[in-house]
């Protein structure tokens, strides 16, 4: 059984070896890829040194508050941006297509407004000289606004003595706009626009001595009444 499956195996061809050739090109492909990721790795080193350098001489600056890069790819970028983090800097990525996209450093004592950041958004420079203008012409305009709004008047749909014409009268109308003193006492007629001038005290005497004379008719009145029952009985 054993010579059997020996026999067998044996008349199988074998799997093709690989030449010399080929075994070459496999060793100089990987060789240039070592060569490229070394090449690549000094490239980013060197690009992160210069960046270092750039970030520490603007830090050093009081005068600087941003630092504006050139434009870069992205994987540069994100080496900024990682720079700029350990730095204790505020970084922004700008441009409107990738071939433009750049990195702008600032001071966190000095952080951009979001007017500033809009500005760059759109591709516009921007500088406190620029930010005040634009700060004065809008309080401007706003003033001319509000001076415009106040100067208007305010002109009714129609005229209240056209509207009440047949019920007050056109001069009646007018002669009562122009009383303007109200009485002393609001509700209360005064004393001064009275026809009786008498005081409170004497109405009232002559009212009560208006209320003792008709008693004294009526008492007449019933005497004389019961007098001339008594003479009829009589």
């Amino acid at each position: 059984m054993a010579d059997l499956l020996g026999s067998i195996l044996n008349s199988m061809e074998k799997p093709p070896s690989v030449g010399e050739k080929e075994k070459k090109l496999a060793k100089e492909r990987k060789a240039k890829f070592e060569k490229m990721k070394e090449e690549d790795r000094k490239r980013k080193n060197a690009f992160r040194e210069k960046i270092e350098e750039k970030i520490n001489t603007f830090i050093n600056d009081s005068k600087q508050t941003r630092l504006k890069l050139e434009h870069m790819e992205k994987i540069s970028r994100s080496i900024v941006h990682d720079i700029a983090d350990v730095a204790g800097l505020t970084s922004f990525s700008f441009g409107l297509t990738d071939d433009e996209r750049y990195v702008m450093l600032f001071k966190k004592e000095y952080a951009p407004s979001d007017e500033e950041l809009e500005a760059y958004r759109r591709g516009e420079e921007w500088s406190p000289e620029i930010a005040k203008e634009k700060a004065r012409l809008k309080a401007l305009e706003e003033a001319e606004m509000s001076s415009s709004s106040k100067k208007e008047q305010f002109v009714p749909a129609s005229n209240y003595r056209d509207k009440y014409k047949k019920l007050i009268g056109e001069e009646s109308a007018k002669e009562a706009a122009h009383n303007l003193t109200p009485n002393k006492q609001f509700g209360f007629v005064p004393s001064a626009n009275k026809k009786d001038k008498r005081s409170v005290e004497e109405t009232l005497n002559e009212i009560r001595a208006k209320k003792k004379l008709k008693q004294t008719a009526v008492d007449n009145d019933n005497e004389e009444t019961t007098s001339a029952v008594s003479s009829t009985t009589s």
